[in-house]
């Protein structure tokens, strides 16, 4: 008999058994595959509070102190390196400087850096491109392919969570005192609670609440670029279509007229939902992304599981336009996340049963924070809220 049993061992999932096995509960950990496939290693490794709007960016700064917390125990990969936006033209720069007064007035660390200092911290940068910057010295990087494995041997190790890869769980009832999941072979485990955290694969369990849920699937694509000899690019660099495309900005008193002008040749490049990210990785290559296609999580299938080399031609031409280092391609692969409208999707089956999923591209950031206000609300007797 467990306290909680949580279903799906991506960041998210895995967040929720570390707040609650840290608040003393005994905690069962249960993931289909035998080690983690999905978004929470299929992304940059960026922990970007600065990107999030409303509740999120509250659940990101929270986010980069557990983070901390944990790293001050055992090596997760976390690299306080800080965070940059790259600024394109004077609407992306006037964004910036709106984005840098409200945290100025909330106390949230940032600078607004010239034109010159962006060069000088970033010489790879094309001159012509730059036209300003605002830094987030106190945002992080992780190696996603380590993070998570990393994390989940802290938890077992420390907190005791009983973490079991490759269990499929093919049925969830409630029960008088709790509920009851069964495994694929037919093992069975009964918990006072259970959540489930399976991405949009909660239409193996309940297929009727999908197709209620609103959840779309977002499609990601990424590349990764060879190491360059000498080349340093610190912390997360995001440029002028991450301005114009993240909640943070989208709340800044200027973007509903800045949004209306998208200049003509970044059009077909919003159509793609691209917008260019570069982040070094801890052996030097650099991942280059990403573009955004949508499906209906009920259809799913039909993003299809390649890559367009279309949609990398288009990323490659505008990164080619940014940096002035050589970009020699030696992967790409697609990236799968859920989303929803209404933020996140968090629907009680029953009193003893919750599904908490379509985090969208939170995850990362801000997952750690979220979750661990949900463990406190179940602690506290009161049900989470969506």
């Amino acid at each position: 008999m467990y306290d909680l049993i949580v279903v799906g061992a991506g960041v998210l999932g895995t967040f929720h058994a570390y707040n609650a096995a840290k608040a003393g509960q005994r905690v069962l950990l249960l993931d289909k595959d035998r080690y983690p496939v999905g978004a929470t290693v299929r992304n940059f490794g960026q922990v970007v509070p600065s990107g999030l709007a409303g509740r999120w960016f509250d659940y990101g700064r929270r986010s980069l102190e557990i983070y901390r917390e944990i790293q001050q125990q055992t090596d997760i990969t976390i690299r306080q390196n800080g965070t940059i936006y790259i600024a394109s033209d004077d609407d992306e720069w006037t964004l910036a400087n709106e984005l840098y007064d409200r945290y100025q007035h909330i106390g949230y660390e940032s600078a607004l850096l010239t034109k010159t200092q962006c060069l000088d911290k970033y010489p790879s940068l094309r001159p012509d491109y730059v036209r300003g910057g605002i830094f987030f010295p106190q945002e992080m990087s992780v190696e996603p392919e380590q993070m998570i494995h990393r994390l989940l041997g802290f938890v077992q190790e420390q907190l005791r969570v009983d973490y079991r890869p490759g269990s499929v769980v093919v049925g969830c009832e409630r029960l008088a005192d709790g509920a009851t999941v069964v495994l694929a072979g037919g093992q069975r485990f009964r918990g006072e609670r259970v959540l489930i955290c399976s991405g949009h694969e909660v239409r193996l369990l309940f297929p009727d609440v999908l197709a209620q849920a609103g959840l779309v699937v977002s499609k990601l694509q990424m590349l990764l670029a060879a190491p360059v000899a000498g080349l340093q690019l610190p912390g997360n660099i995001l440029t002028g279509l991450s301005i114009r495309r993240y909640e943070a900005f989208q709340e800044c008193p200027s973007y509903a007229s800045i949004s209306q002008n998208t200049p003509d040749s970044l059009a077909e490049l919003k159509r793609q939902g691209i917008h260019i990210l570069f982040k070094q990785a801890a052996d030097g290559s650099i991942i280059v992304g990403d573009s955004h296609e949508y499906a209906s999580a009920a259809e799913a299938e039909n993003l299809g599981y390649h890559t367009s080399e279309y949609i990398n031609d288009l990323m490659l031409a505008e990164a080619r336009r940014i940096v002035q280092f050589p970009l020699r391609i030696t992967k790409a692969w697609p990236g799968f996340y859920s989303q929803t409208p209404s933020e996140i999707f968090d629907y009680p089956v029953a009193d003893t049963i919750r599904i908490i999923t379509g985090i969208g591209g939170k995850g990362m950031s801000s997952s750690a924070g979220f979750s661990e206000e949900i463990i406190g609300q179940w602690l506290g007797g009161k049900h989470p809220v969506g």
